[in-house]
């Protein structure tokens, strides 16, 4: 197992997941997992199969990239959060669901917002 990308995945989901305010028990019921096995993916003790983490990106609303840690972090001058990133990330994957009007919506909604 690729320790590196078990501890990043894991690092990932659970900040996902607390962003959702999302229990354990929660994720775990919604991919079909046992509680305790989620509990290994987010702690970087396994790597899911191929099939729960597609499930496990469409319920915590996480790209593949970013689960698996095949983005890079843009290098900007300016300082950050460390979640930033995946947070943008998030609403870009959710924003490319949008149908055009919605996504004139949010447009505008986060213009007003960002006054």
């Amino acid at each position: 197992m690729n320790q590196q990308l078990a501890a990043h995945l894991g690092s990932i989901a659970r900040l996902a997941r607390e962003q959702m305010s999302l229990t354990q028990v929660q994720v775990a019921e919604r991919v079909g997992l046992a509680s305790a096995v989620y509990s290994r993916i987010e702690r970087g003790l396994m790597i899911p199969s191929v099939e729960t983490l597609k499930k496990l990106c469409i319920e915590l609303m996480v790209s593949p990239e970013d689960l698996m840690g095949l983005t890079e972090s843009p290098s900007s001058g300016s300082p950050t959060r460390p979640d930033d990133d995946v947070t943008l990330r998030r609403l870009i994957f959710l924003a490319r669901k949008l149908d055009a009007s919605k996504l004139d919506a949010l447009v505008r909604i986060t213009t007003e917002l960002a006054r």
